[in-house]
């Protein structure tokens, strides 16, 4: 007996109905990122190790899938590199190119390739698979799809606040309560700073983001073992815990960091994201339908981020972070071409589809595929049914005819197992009056019409 076929461990298939979901999700984000200007790009699967090595730090060139080169790729190995195995250097010489790891990398070298061709500031769209050789698990997979968004060539905060109405707006067309949480990098660096530790913002910042999960006294307790002292965690404490409205959060982070030209460089950028957002709406503290939360304690990469930050939570299921991004000041830089800035958000499509499932939220219509089957009573019956289901899909009807005269418990059955709402039949008395039936799969209701009449109902 042969032997099953397979996948590889961290891939997954999608059947109809989670590629109906994910399209859902796909379209939902990408209409709203049109809105606001934002124009599609894709980038290969493939990029050049000399892309890929050295840009997401030691653990993530170990994540990378390395791509064998084509043809005899161990001509230039010698039998003591062999009998060395040394991993790194054969990996070298064989592989010069690898499977991208994230859309961020791709996107720099596509921006710096293309620069002569962009119009500045250039607001782009990116949604594709991504590859890491990490261990699987629930939730974390080796494939999985990205859906970013970028503009690059602009310092305005008016990008941060149209990226805040993006993510509100896409989370309210999904009809999920989140919360967004936004700080500034520039503030976390004032704090380090006004607490005589400047050197450990981000053993400061990795133990703080890690509050909701371990609770004051376990980060009180690592911030210890990473060199704090006693005082400087004293000093922290308020800041960690501070409490009010955004506006009341922004007045007390001022006066603690009135020593710090970069902290107060940071209240002063959160200040008009959230001031303009309230400008726009119509009299309430912002124009999102969402929460906007002022959080000192939310990190987020702080290697790569160098503004303002924001993270997005579903409010009704426990999930993690389903969106997410900043500011960053040198995207480009990685690739000699140093000082442009950017910001850009991450929507998480795999936690949206875990929402959006545990919620119930997808509407019908977009699970369905076909509208109308109509029902195959043999080579007259079809000869007849051919001309209507042409004109049923002139008007954008999606209607199918089953191909083969089977019985009617078969093709009925077809009907219910596709979710299809309408089914139309057509024999004798049908054809001889000029008509057909239709059948509300539902209900059970049964109508006789003309062709028109069944374009207008089925519209």
């Amino acid at each position: 007996m042969a032997q099953k076929p397979s996948i590889p461990k961290g891939t997954r298939d999608f059947g109809p109905v989670e590629m109906a979901k994910r399209n859902y999700i796909f379209n939902t984000i990408r209409s709203v990122y049109e809105l606001y200007g934002f124009q599609q790009i894709e980038t290969p699967a493939q990029e050049t190790l000399a892309t890929l090595m050295g840009k997401y730090g030691e653990e993530g060139d170990k994540l990378l899938f390395k791509i064998l080169n084509s043809g005899d790729y161990l001509n230039k190995i010698d039998d003591q590199e062999l009998t060395e195995r040394n991993t790194l250097r054969l990996a070298s010489k064989i592989c010069e190119k690898g499977l991208r790891y994230d859309l961020t990398v791709p996107f720099a070298r596509y921006v710096v390739m293309h620069r002569e061709e962009l119009q500045l500031p250039f607001k782009r769209y990116q949604v594709q698979p991504v590859w890491r050789a990490d261990r699987p698990q629930k939730g974390r997979y080796r494939e999985f799809y990205q859906f970013d968004g970028d503009v690059v060539g602009s310092d305005s905060l008016l990008n941060e606040v149209e990226l805040m109405q993006i993510v509100d707006t896409v989370f309210t067309r999904f009809g999920v309560r989140v919360q967004i949480k936004i700080n500034n990098r520039k503030i976390l660096t004032g704090i380090a700073e006004v607490i005589g530790a400047a050197d450990k913002i981000v053993d400061i910042t990795v133990a703080i983001d890690k509050l909701d999960k371990i609770g004051i006294d376990n980060v009180n307790a690592e911030l210890r073992e990473d060199g704090l002292t006693d005082e400087q965690i004293q000093k922290l404490q308020p800041i960690i815990m501070l409490e009010g409205t955004n506006e009341q959060k922004l007045n007390t982070i001022a006066e603690v960091l009135d020593s710090s030209e970069t902290g107060l460089k940071g209240v002063e950028e959160l200040r008009y994201i959230l001031n303009t957002l309230g400008s726009v709406g119509s009299g309430s503290a912002t124009a999102l339908n969402n929460e906007l939360q002022l959080d000192l304690t939310l990190a987020r990469g702080l290697s790569y981020y160098t503004g303002a930050i924001f993270e997005v939570k579903a409010l009704d299921t426990p999930m993690g972070s389903i969106s997410g991004g900043g500011r960053y000041d040198n995207l480009t830089g990685i690739f000699g071409m140093p000082g442009l800035s950017g910001v850009g958000i991450s929507f998480g499509v795999d936690r949206i589809y875990d929402v959006l499932n545990a919620l119930d939220l997808y509407p019908k219509d977009s699970l369905q595929t076909t509208q109308v089957l109509f029902i195959n009573f043999g080579e007259k019956e079809t000869a007849y049914c051919l001309p209507i289901i042409n004109k049923v899909r002139a008007q954008g009807i999606r209607a199918e005819i089953y191909p083969d005269g089977a019985k009617m418990k078969k093709q009925m059955s077809y009907a219910n197992a596709k979710q299809i709402p309408f089914v139309v039949l057509a024999g004798e008395s049908e054809m001889e009056a000029g008509k057909v039936t239709l059948k509300n799969m539902e209900t059970g209701e049964q109508v006789l019409v003309s062709p028109d009449e069944l374009i207008a109902k089925l519209s």
